[in-house]
């Protein structure tokens, strides 16, 4: 019945409109977490793709190369090689659809709303390694690794080559021109890529590295990219001429030894030439190439495993220059990508710290917690709660009572610089971090006994103030830990440093 190419169309026209439909009602959803989010991206995108694949068909069909469209129009209107008969043209049609229900007698209309409503409740497949966690963090660790190993690398921690992978600029453009750098460029950026389509699967990623490319291209013809520039120093203001030399501004051999031997070797290891020899003895095979063009050259000039004369001076410089330029816009597509996930690179670097304090059962926990809270997550938790005053949350999910919140003061922020200018909302929130493991970690950095003299002390300075006063009032250059130092259970009692170890060697504690 839809073997017809009109019907084709048809059906092709109305898979488009079910399909954007489809999308805006998806969009309309707010997601209540971030994989949820993440999800309908993914099918949001899958179906922008599906209607450019079904219009791309579409418009193969309206050009009608073969012109299969136009004779079926002409066959609908019964024209024929005899000339036009609209009935012949209808009863054929009849016949045809009876037939095909003569063979299949239980066919039954199909709702294709059921089938594109299931699309919403559909979880794409995402793939992400265990340390991306669906995408929070970046896994550069086999980058970092090629890193290290290599010559323009530097023998660093993972974290701290977070910071500098971003920063390519900063190695030196001698040895970006390597193989091993490109290599490594390109697996870099390969990975930022394919990490930002499975994370951002609607941004237009083409549209993003044309506006790169094309500023690149203005900077590259001013020489301004970064890390690129010239700088008229050392020979690093032209790339080409640390390999080839230009022979037109010497005229004998003798000048074109005042070059160098170094420079001549690179010269004729560029052109594929002998580099040993006098110094006399190189420019004398250098100096062949001015008025001798490299293929006419005798072999026995040629290196052992070149593979015959390769390109003249002009050729090989331009070939060095596309080769450096192609590296140089590598990175800048690789910062592009690292402004665009800034975010995740934060993201990553503090959760790298984070776990080198912790162990390997604390991590496990860790995982298993988040795991647990995301499966946990209802659809209850996504409906907004009326509170225009922005009372705290009691511990049902709702605001607390206004009077509750005047009587014990939580409106108020009180901070203390001795925990790291930490806020403390509400007076006893307040008074209770003075015996919190924060404060006291704070005062033992100070070199200060967490004692009840210091209640009410936030400022550094204030604190180590009276510390020395109370040394002065004492006579004593130390103070006693074992009977000032206070020292808190689980229940909450407070102890001194004696008397809280003496209990807990005995196992009381």
């Amino acid at each position: 019945m839809s073997s017809t190419l009109l019907e084709v169309t048809r059906a092709a026209h109305e898979d488009v409109e079910r399909l954007e439909r489809l999308i805006v009602k998806d969009l309309q959803n707010d997601p209540p977490t971030a994989r949820d989010r993440l999800y309908q991206s993914h099918r949001v995108r899958n179906n922008i793709d599906t209607i450019i694949s079904t219009t791309e068909k579409l418009v193969e069909i309206y050009e009608d190369k073969d012109n299969a469209r136009k004779d079926e129009i002409a066959a609908l209107g019964g024209q024929t090689a005899t000339g036009i008969n609209v009935f012949s043209a209808f009863y054929d049609r009849l016949k045809e659809i009876r037939e095909y229900h003569r063979k299949h007698p239980a066919a039954r209309v199909v709702d294709a709303n059921e089938e594109y409503e299931a699309l919403l409740k559909e979880e794409p497949v995402v793939e992400f390694s265990g340390e991306e966690a669906f995408g929070r963090y970046l896994d550069l660790h086999e980058l970092f690794n090629q890193y290290i190993n290599s010559k323009f690398g530097a023998k660093i921690e993972y974290s701290a080559y977070l910071d500098v992978f971003s920063q390519p600029h900063n190695i030196p453009w001698k040895l970006k021109s390597t193989r091993q750098y490109r290599e490594y460029m390109e697996n870099l950026l390969e990975y930022l890529i394919y990490f930002f389509q499975r994370t951002e699967p609607l941004q237009d990623l083409d549209r993003i590295f044309s506006k790169v490319e094309a500023e690149f291209e203005e900077q590259w013809a001013n020489g301004q990219v970064q890390g690129w520039e010239k700088q008229g120093q050392e020979n690093e203001d032209d790339p080409a001429q640390h390999t080839v030399i230009d022979l037109d501004y010497y005229g004998t051999v003798e000048e074109l030894m005042e070059v160098g031997p170094e420079k001549l070797k690179e010269a004729l290891a560029a052109l594929g030439l002998k580099t040993g020899g006098t110094v006399q003895q190189r420019a004398e095979r250098l100096f062949l190439t001015k008025l001798t063009p490299l293929e006419k050259l005798d072999k026995k000039h040629f290196a052992k495993g070149s593979h015959g004369p390769r390109q003249n001076g002009s050729s090989a410089v331009s070939q060095d220059i596309n080769s450096l330029k192609h590296v140089a816009l590598m990175e800048a597509k690789m910062k592009k990508l690292c402004d665009l996930l800034s975010k995740t690179i934060e993201q990553t670097k503090e959760n790298v710290v984070k776990k080198q304090a912790l162990t390997y059962e604390e991590m496990e926990q860790e995982r298993e917690e988040e795991e647990t809270q995301v499966d946990t997550e209802s659809d209850d938790e996504d409906q907004q709660i009326y509170n225009p005053l922005k009372l705290p949350m009691g511990w049902d999910g709702k605001p607390i009572p206004y009077w509750l919140y005047k009587l014990h003061g939580l409106g108020q922020e009180f901070k203390c610089e001795i925990c790291g200018n930490y806020s403390y909302w509400g007076r006893r929130a307040f008074e209770r971090h003075f015996k919190e493991w924060r404060h006291q970690h704070g005062m033992r950095c100070l070199g200060i006994p967490n004692t009840k003299n210091f209640n009410e002390i936030t400022n550094i300075q204030e604190a180590q103030e009276l510390w020395e006063k109370i040394r002065e009032r004492q006579g004593v250059n130390k103070w006693r830990p074992d009977l000032e130092e206070e020292y808190e259970d689980k229940e909450g009692n407070i102890y001194n440093k004696k008397t809280y170890t003496d209990l807990q060697r005995q196992g009381l504690i």
